[in-house]
């Protein structure tokens, strides 16, 4: 799995000229086919895509190339996701959540439920992220609950890296930064940090 950007034209130019490197070894990657059609969920539409497939020169393992508006195994936008989690450190139920999200319950009780379950840690990578891209940050003051403690580091290190590197969509770079795996329950990029 890499993470790349939404414009596929662009993902596409950049596989062909080998500049997109391996997760795993840092070696070209180059086209090899296409995965599986999806459809992605936004709030008020659905967007069919078919992700590119690339295959490391050096190692020779295979990746999809994921955008980053989207997360590892999940058909919604990492953006209605996300809507989902602010809603929820806001006190609302999963129930109502879905209501306006126009969603089943029981697709954003599963999110809430895999977010609980890391918050700690998403909370404790973020917090290091976002002291990373800005060694002058204030410690983040906690937010009232695990939930909501995620959410402000998540927003944190959005805020550093803006100021960084400039504009980039608060989920998207959420997304990218965990390499899709924000709601996984295996092989996600935290599993030590607690």
């Amino acid at each position: 799995m890499k993470i790349v950007g939404t414009d596929a034209p662009e993902v596409e130019r950049a596989l062909l000229a080998g500049e997109l490197t391996c997760p795993d070894c840092d070696g070209r990657l180059r086209p090899w086919g296409w995965a599986r059609e999806r459809v992605v969920r936004r709030r008020g539409a659905e967007e069919r895509r078919r992700p590119r497939r690339s295959r490391c020169r050096n190692c020779g393992l295979t990746h999809v190339l994921l955008a980053e508006d989207s997360l590892l195994r999940r058909r919604d936008g990492v953006e209605v996701i996300g809507t989902a989690l602010v809603a929820k450190a806001g006190g609302q139920g999963h129930r109502r959540v879905a209501t306006a999200l126009g969603v089943h319950p029981s697709t954003v009780r599963g999110w809430l439920r895999c977010f609980a379950v890391s918050a700690k840690a998403i909370r404790s990578f973020f917090t290091v992220l976002a002291h990373h891209l800005d060694p002058l940050l204030a410690p983040l003051a906690p937010a009232g609950s695990a939930i909501a403690d995620a959410l402000e580091s998540i927003a944190a290190a959005a805020r550093a890296a803006v100021t960084r590197f400039g504009p980039r969509p608060p989920w998207a770079f959420a997304s990218a930064v965990s390499v899709g795996a924000l709601l996984s329950n295996t092989s996600c990029p935290w599993a030590g940090t607690i």
